[in-house]
Parts: structure tokens; sequence; C-alpha cells
């Protein structure tokens, strides 16, 4: 390596850790109400984000962490959905080796028989972002492979929710958390 990329290199570090150190110290606690470090306490910015009317969560765990991985045949489908309380958020990632037809929807608690609420469809072959559940229920992916090749499809989730379902085959299996 020559000198301008190690000096290109540990900027590139240096950048990322003082991000990660003003997300931690300022962002967290002014935004999210988030204050591991007392900084957002001892700089008086700890919640300035938040509106006149405050919603707290409570949640009974901390974050977890899901991944899961499925191969599908040709023309076989899956759904995954996690149980989760109205507000409660995930961070999410999901990627597969050839376009899949996906569908991210979720099924209220108290909502009408057979009602679903779609967020997002199409098809894809990789999907990421932030969810925060509208409503106590469960929340997820249908995929299916309508290609002739097999396709893997690979998930992986972040977030608060005490359940996960797999429903494929006529079957539903839950897996409390």
């Amino acid at each position: 390596m020559n000198k301008e990329t190690i000096r290109i290199l540990a900027a590139t570090f240096l950048a990322l850790l003082l991000a990660s150190v003003i997300l931690v110290t300022l962002i967290f606690p002014a935004e999210f109400d988030i204050d591991p470090l007392g900084t957002g306490e001892m700089l008086g910015i700890k919640g300035i984000s938040s509106s006149a009317t405050k919603t707290v969560i409570v949640e009974d765990q901390g974050p977890l962490q899901d991944s899961v991985r499925y191969v599908l045949q040709p023309f076989e489908s899956i759904e995954y959905k996690y149980r989760m309380d109205k507000d409660s958020s995930m961070l999410f990632s999901w990627y597969a080796t050839g376009i899949v037809t996906s569908e991210f929807h979720g099924e209220p608690d108290n909502g009408p028989e057979g009602f679903a609420e779609t967020y997002s469809r199409g098809k894809l072959q990789q999907e990421k972002g932030t969810f925060i559940a509208p409503s106590t229920g469960i929340h997820g992916w249908y995929w299916e492979n309508r290609s002739n090749d097999v396709v893997t499809v690979t998930l992986t989730t972040f977030g608060f929710y005490s359940a996960t379902l797999e429903f494929r085959d006529g079957f539903v299996n839950e897996h409390p958390l």
C-alpha cells in the first residue's frame, strides 16, 4: 500500500469513528431519547425532538436479532412474520439470489377476518429499511419464486418482537422468543 492509500483509509476510519461518537453522544439522546452515556442529559439535549405529547413505549425485553434462510423451488412460496406490539420497531434486510414476488404486510389482532395491510409489494431481489408496527399483530413477508430456477431468500432483522411465525405448505409454525 502506498502512503496515499493509507491516509485515505485512516481518514475513513477516523470519520466513521467520529460519526459513531456523534451518533451515541448527541443524536441518540436528542432524537430518540436514548442516552447510554448520560451526555444528552448533561448537555440538556435529551429528548429535545419530542413533541408536546410523548408516547412512551415499554418493552418487556431488549431488541432481538433474527436471521432465516429459505430455499424456494420453482413456483414455491413462504411467508415469515413477527408478532409485534403497536409502535414496536424493527430494522430489516432481505435479499434473494433471483427475483421473487414479495409482499411486506401486516395483520392487526383486532382487524376484520382476512384483513391485511400491505406496506410494500413487487418483483424484487432485495429490500431493507426500518419498520414501526402501526398495530399490534403479525407483520412480515410473503415471497414466491415464480421462476424455473431455485432461489434462496435470506432475511435478517433486529428489533422488538415476541415471536416468529412461518407459514408454509398449509402449516403455521409459531416460535415464541
